[in-house]
This record gives structure tokens, C-alpha cells and sequence, in this order.
């Protein structure tokens, strides 16, 4: 079971979703014409004035990687995404640029005056990575409302207990003190660890904190994320993720995973967002309604469904029975539109490369996804992929096989628009 296809009358007004057998039909009958391949969406090109419209429900359940996104229209779930966020990507960006930013003052080091006019935030302020996730999932709310006849949205509200999350006993007065109560972090540590080192098990030797999981890799200072390590081993495990510096022991790994509580990261930025997205949702004038994670998660077991973001979202709110008229979610990929660096940089931020001043080379830009048909050589055949452009002839594309094609091959199916699809 596939997702509804989009229709558009002549003047691009929303009509009822259709299966894909009757927008295939439409199609083959020459009444309507592709509109846009991701979603699909297909115009009439004739005018049917009479035909009546059902209004449709957009249901969201926001997440810290991926959101998911359901239409539903009465208790049929027509339609179905799944909307996979780049957070990590921006934040690992802008610490790059933060260090080589870093690292080019401390080699320029003429005397600058401290100035204190851009440390104030405004009220309301999310971080960049946070942010990127309302804007996202609030751009793909407009564009579903521009394709379909939407007259409401639903939204998961949740918050999580962090404390809670952590310690199932916690109550009363113990809200107000922290894992560290009376103890400083390094004594902590010795504590919880038994003053041993976590991978070799030495004692009496000159310990040091240590991360699981790396900071370069998204690692955070989190206790949970700590431990104890002597000089050598944590020398030998420098910066490997814990599973590939232990993947020829697993008792070991799985007793430190098991002995370090998770992080809650993804927790703490849903619970940053909810309200932010929950008042930009407002803002598109239709009414919104909120439904809780435990409504959510009671909707979705009464029903006997399984577990999935878009299924996840058809649950929210006030669901008395579901039938699922599909099971091939869209997936979508935030990627990006590219980079602003005028200058790209060696690991040492010294400049290797220029960008160039367009972006739009023999009609096609990067991220374009095209159809090229090369008529002989190596890679004679119809291939199908994403493209990127050079200012020479000679485009990489990138499918089922990695190769270089001339641009008068390609023909273009659907424009970038800074995300990647599939099913």
C-alpha cells in the first residue's frame, strides 16, 4: 500500500488525495499531468467544479531525529512521512567554524577591544540546531497545506522528566538536588566506578576522566557519558567510539554501556521545541490541538499497531479507530542548500579552495535529480540519481553506480530543494 497522490485542479486549487491506481489512470488518459514527483502530486487538466472536498487532519509527532507526519482523513490514514532532521550536522558545522575562527586569532594576534553589545539573546532564543527542527517541520506543515485540502493539525506535546528518566524513585526534596549532591565530579566518578580503570580494571594507578563516548563525535560532559581510565588505555582508545575501541570484547562493552546511564540529549531538545513549534503552528490560522506522549502511546496499543514515527503521529490526540491505507512512508532527509564559506579550508584552517561565484552550470545545480540516458560506452543504459555540477561538461552522478555524464544526457525529474527522498 502506497501513499495518496496529490491533485491539483486547473487553477491549482486542492483537491481529494486519490489512490495511485487512479492518479496512474488519470495519467494514462491524458486528463492530468505530473505536478511535482516529491510528494506527488498531479493537476487536472480540465475544470471539474463539482467535485466535492473532504477536509483532511495533518497529525505531527515531533522528534529529536526524525518527525513524524500523517494525513488522515475521517479515521483513514491516506498519507504518510517521515521527517529526518539535520541538527547534529549544524551543530558539528558550527564548531568547526568556531575553531577555526579560534585557531586564526590566536595566529593573528593583534589587540581587538571586548565588546558586550552582542551577548544578550532574545527571549524565546533556541540554539541553531534546535531551531532548524521547527523550521523544518514547519515548512513541510505549509507545503502539505498548499497540496491538500488540510483544515486542522494535531500536535504531540511532550515533556519529558529528566530527573525521573534517570531515577524511576526520585521524589519530594530529591528535585532539588542533582547527581552531585556533596560530591565533586571527579570523587563522583572514583565512586561510581570503584576507583578503578573502566577497561582494564587497574587499581592504585593515576586515573583520568574519561568520555564514552567522544566529543568529537557528539559526545557530551554529561556524567553519564564519564568514566574512569588510566593514562595507557586512555591513550589507546584516544578519540574511537567505545564499540570500535571494545568490539573484540563485548562483556566488557556491555557491562560499561550497562553501568553508564544513557544520555538524554534527544529528551532535552524535544523538550526545548515543544512549545516553539506547538506557537508556530498557530501561526498558519488553522486550529491546532495537543495531545500527550502517554495518550499517544496508549492510542497506538489499543489499536495494535506497531511502532513508527508516521504511525506514532496518525496516534496523537483523540483517536477512537485507524485504518492504515498505507505503509510506505515518505522519507524525507533534510540536506541542506549547500555551504556560505566564500573560502573552503585544510584541517588546519588554512585556505585550499574557492567557491565559485554561481551555482547553476549548463542549467542543472547540485542536488538535482535527474534521468540520464548515455547511449554507448561503459555505462550505456537509463540511469536515475542526483548530480554534482562542475563548470565543466562533466556532472558526477550518483545512483545505483558512481560516474561522470555529459549534461546533454540528463533531463531533469525533480529540482533541489535542500532534501533527499526515498521510501
Amino acid at each position: 500500500m502506497s501513499n495518496h497522490v496529490f491533485v491539483l485542479d486547473t487553477h491549482k486549487r486542492r483537491l481529494n488525495p486519490v489512490p495511485p491506481g487512479k492518479a496512474r489512470l488519470l495519467l494514462d488518459q491524458g486528463k492530468a499531468a505530473v505536478f511535482r514527483r516529491y510528494p506527488f502530486t498531479i493537476i487536472l487538466k480540465e475544470a471539474y467544479p463539482d467535485v466535492p472536498v473532504q477536509d483532511l487532519e495533518l497529525k505531527v509527532d515531533p522528534g529529536s531525529r526524525v518527525t513524524g507526519i500523517a494525513l488522515k482523513q475521517g479515521n483513514k490514514v491516506i498519507f504518510a512521512a517521515e521527517l529526518q532532521h539535520r541538527g547534529q550536522q549544524i551543530k558539528d558545522v558550527l564548531l568547526s567554524r568556531r575553531q577555526l575562527r579560534r585557531g586564526r586569532r590566536n595566529r593573528k594576534t593583534r589587540y581587538r577591544q571586548a565588546r558586550f553589545l552582542n551577548r544578550t539573546r532574545p527571549v524565546g532564543w533556541l540554539a541553531p540546531s534546535l531551531q532548524h527542527r521547527v523550521l523544518t517541520t514547519l515548512t513541510w506543515v505549509r507545503k502539505f497545506m498548499r497540496l491538500a485540502p488540510i483544515s486542522s493539525i494535531a500536535q504531540e506535546l511532550v515533556r519529558f522528566d529528566l530527573q525521573l528518566m534517570q531515577n524511576p524513585d526520585i521524589s519530594g526534596v530529591e528535585y532539588q538536588q542533582g547527581e552531585l549532591a556533596g560530591y565533586e565530579c571527579r570523587e563522583y566518578l572514583l565512586k561510581k566506578w570503584s576507583r578503578k580503570c573502566a577497561y582494564c580494571g587497574a587499581e592504585n594507578a593515576q586515573l583520568e576522566v574519561e568520555h564514552i563516548q567522544p566529543r568529537s563525535k557528539g559526545g557530551s560532559d554529561r556524567v553519564s557519558n564519564l568514566t574512569l581510565a588510566c593514562h595507557p588505555c586512555n591513550q589507546s582508545k584516544g578519540n574511537q567510539d567505545v564499540r570500535d575501541f571494545l568490539v573484540d570484547n563485548p562483556d566488557l562493552l556491555n557491562r560499561i554501556l550497562k553501568q553508564a546511564k544513557s544520555p538524554l540529549k534527544d529528551a532535552a531538545a524535544v523538550n526545548s521545541t515543544r512549545w516553539a513549534l506547538f506557537n508556530a503552528l498557530k501561526e498558519t490560522d488553522l486550529p491546532v490541538t495537543s495531545g500527550t506522549g502517554g495518550q499517544t502511546k496508549f492510542n497506538r496499543t489499543r489499536l495494535n499497531l506497531p511502532k513508527a514515527h508516521w504511525i506514532d503521529a496518525a496516534c496523537v490526540g483523540q483517536v477512537d479507530s485507524l485504518q492504515l491505507l498505507t505503509a510506505q512512508p515518505l522519507l524525507i532527509a533534510a540536506k541542506g542548500h549547500g555551504t556560505r564559506q566564500m573560502c573552503g579550508t585544510d584541517k588546519y584552517g588554512f585556505p585550499i579552495r574557492h567557491r565559485a561565484n554561481q551555482k547553476t552550470w549548463f542549467g542543472f545545480q547540485t542536488g538535482d535529480l535527474v534521468c540520464a540516458v548515455v547511449l554507448s560506452g561503459k555505462h550505456a543504459g537509463r540511469w536515475t540519481g542526483r548530480i554534482s555540477v562542475r563548470s565543466r561538461p562533466s556532472f558526477k552522478l550518483s545512483g545505483k553506480q558512481v560516474f561522470d555524464v555529459h549534461p546533454k544526457y540528463l533531463e531533469v525529474i525533480h529540482r533541489a530543494d535542500g532534501y533527499s527522498y526515498g521510501f
